[in-house]
């Protein structure tokens, strides 16, 4: 099992979060820990306004925020009632038992993870503090809960290379949170060494999901003409946030040069993996034959793919993309057959227009305004079926240090007065 615990200054927002990953299905709550009614009863201004009350009684304290996340190994039987257990337990351990706190179970990831959400502020006023409470309190209970529950050991999940990477939490956690350099290195080199990738798009399809991209910069940059790398953090938006660290500055060298002859060596190997992503889509149509894009999406989750779903800014939907995070490959479905491409996809999927066909394609392609016929469509974007990424809100609220933003001095232009000439 990992902890997580963030602190911050805006448990409205971090309440959002999560109840917008429930209004989503990607995410249910499991527990009212001292709320006055049942989980399925409470409204969120019920649930807001139980932690208002305590911090109305020490304004002064700022940080009064905790936002923690409880991560435990692919392929554990975790059931409700053992996961509300343990999160109990957990917060006795860290001195958080007499708190209000809400526990959400995440389905958004491929590995069981709770959400809990509590504040520090104390019914008498008083703060618990917060000061190294990670190394103090949170190490000891993990260990402790790692062994009455018998859970897979967090030093045994970093030494093992067979369990699959799932999507780190950083749009909270990085940047602003966590030095950058590191913690960006630290995933691609992760990426780059133990993934199957024929293609830089096919790299970012898999580093987006762990809020990095491989960017070369655009065509007239001197960086791009040079053949030249840098991997840059996304915030929530998938917007590049921070410095941008260059590829040879990262252990390991992922240059595009390097990147490259790691193409072709992929490509050798592609047959290892394609039977395998196709018996996994099998077996999900053969369990439900017509699912909606969203269960189809769920139920790949469970085999530990993610599914992608290419559109135009248009809504046409060209492609779609496979990554296989259990043997760490990435494909696409034109690559695994006829029966696996987009096309093919959609008329199994009840619901979703095949926005492929000709009279849909000459309903969006109708100019509108002022624009030009046949004029270039514009740069199709990703869409995912399985969103990782946290809301941009998420950012702000879980900062370790709030910010504040700098708006430079203006000068008002002074006018400047008419000389008047003397009459004559």
């Amino acid at each position: 099992m990992v902890a997580r615990i963030i602190t911050g200054k805006n448990l409205r927002g971090v309440l959002h979060y999560n109840e917008h990953k429930v209004q989503e299905g990607k995410a249910e709550l499991l527990l009212a820990h001292r709320f006055l009614q049942e989980p399925h009863l409470l409204r969120f201004r019920e649930k807001l306004a139980r932690f208002e009350r305590l911090q109305e009684k020490s304004p002064q304290v700022r940080t009064n925020a905790v936002h923690i996340s409880l991560n435990f190994a692919m392929g554990e039987a975790l059931e409700t009632e053992k996961l509300q257990r343990i999160a109990t337990d957990y917060m006795d351990r860290i001195g958080f038992g007499g708190q209000p706190y809400l526990v959400y179970r995440h389905l958004d990831a491929a590995h069981p993870h709770l959400h809990i959400v509590t504040t520090n502020i104390q019914a008498g006023g008083t703060r618990i503090d917060l000061h190294n409470i990670g190394r103090e309190k949170s190490e000891p209970a993990r260990r402790a809960i790692e062994l009455d529950y018998r859970l897979v050991r967090a030093e045994d999940q970093q030494q093992s290379n067979k369990r699959p990477l799932s999507p780190a939490l950083l749009a909270p956690a990085l940047y602003g949170k966590s030095e950058t350099k590191r913690t960006v290195a630290s995933i691609v080199t992760a990426v780059t060494r133990g993934y199957n990738y024929t293609s830089l798009a096919e790299l970012n399809a898999v580093l987006k999901g762990f809020n990095v991209t491989a960017d070369r910069g655009s065509e007239k940059s001197q960086m791009h003409r040079r053949g030249g790398l840098a991997y840059s953090i996304l915030d929530g938006q998938g917007q590049k946030v921070g410095v941008p660290v260059k590829a040879s500055a990262i252990a390991g060298k992922p240059t595009l040069a390097a990147l490259e002859k790691r193409f072709e060596q992929n490509r050798q190997t592609r047959r290892l993996y394609r039977e395998a992503l196709r018996q996994s889509i099998d077996r999900v149509f053969n369990t439900v034959p017509s699912p909606s894009r969203e269960k189809f999406a769920l139920l790949l989750q469970k085999e530990h793919i993610q599914v992608l779903f290419r559109e135009s800014a248009l809504g046409l939907t060209y492609g779609v993309t496979f990554i296989d995070h259990r043997r760490k490959a990435v494909l696409n479905g034109s690559e695994l057959g006829k029966a696996y491409g987009a096309k093919a996809l959609l008329k199994r999927l009840p619901g979703e227009q095949d926005l492929n066909t000709t009279e849909e394609r000459r309903r969006l392609e109708q100019p509108t305004g002022h624009s030009t016929p046949g004029a270039p469509l514009p740069e199709p974007a990703w869409h995912t079926a399985l969103h990782f990424d946290a809301p941009a809100i998420l950012q702000d609220l879980l900062k370790a240090e709030q910010q504040g933003d700098y708006l430079p001095h203006t000068l008002k232009a002074r006018r400047r007065k008419r000389r008047r000439r003397p009459r004559l």
